[in-house]
């Protein structure tokens, strides 16, 4: 019995030694990885992220301004205001089904419209990042440089995009649709008047919508190392990948 205990425990110490072994080649292989790829300049770094981002950018312009880009999109998609839900609810009841629909339509159709203006807009945005914001975002999650270029442009973004987003209201016919829903729904006794700020809903629904398709551009840039078709991207990405290992 004593014999076999001394076998169990040999063995028990020789598989312990192995595993140690086995991360320490692990370990020692990793470092050896992160030493031999080619660390970027700050200036590299910084040019990879813009890169990114205006491919991501240049991409998600163009889904989203496609026809049914936000109408068939579930994610994209810009439902009728919710302050306004009520109102709906009533209009349906009333038999307006289909003209809500077509509300609904334009108002998804003036943010496809707006969205052929978007890439400009984004792209000049990004100029502006610094080394410092470079590194952090270059290490950060998936979708860094996304939040990044939310976090730094929502303000300009809305008043650059506000204007395009009025042009394109106009050319859906936004406003015909919802005056003839909300005359219809003010001559129902006792309802609370409605009138929300169609310009501001769908400004912010577009540009939040075009952010969701920025990061999923930016995931398959920082996942999918086929995604990198320039020497920059894969350098820069390259080496986030290494030094996140």
């Amino acid at each position: 019995m004593n014999c076999m205990i001394r076998i169990l425990l040999a063995l028990v110490l020789i598989l312990t030694l192995t595993n140690l072994s086995a991360q320490t080649l692990k370990d020692k292989l990793n470092k050896t990885k992160k030493a031999i790829v080619k660390t970027p300049s700050n200036d590299e770094i910084v040019q990879g992220l813009k890169e990114a981002l205006n491919v991501g950018a240049n991409k998600s312009s163009a889904t989203a301004s496609q026809v049914d880009g936000y109408l068939k999109n579930p994610r994209l998609f810009i439902p009728f205001p919710p302050e306004a839900e009520k109102m709906k609810v009533q209009l349906v009841k009333l038999g307006l089904q289909k003209q809500v629909t077509e509300f609904e339509t334009s108002l998804n159709r003036a943010a496809e419209e707006a969205a052929k203006k978007a890439a400009p807009v984004f792209m000049g945005a990004v100029k502006n990042m610094t080394v410092t914001d470079g590194m952090n975002v270059l290490m950060g999650g998936d979708t860094a440089a996304t939040h990044y270029l939310r976090n730094a442009t929502s303000d300009s973004l809305y008043s650059q995009y506000k204007p395009v987003v009025k042009e394109a209201i106009k050319k859906a016919d936004v406003t015909r649709y919802w005056s003839a829903l909300v005359t219809q729904y003010n001559r129902i006794p006792g309802v609370k008047k409605q009138n929300p700020d169609l310009e501001d809903y769908v400004i912010k629904k577009g540009i939040s919508g075009l952010f969701l398709l920025v990061a999923d551009e930016e995931k398959k840039i920082r996942t999918d190392p086929s995604t990198r078709f320039s020497s920059i991207l894969k350098s820069v990405f390259g080496y986030a990948d290494v030094q996140k290992k």
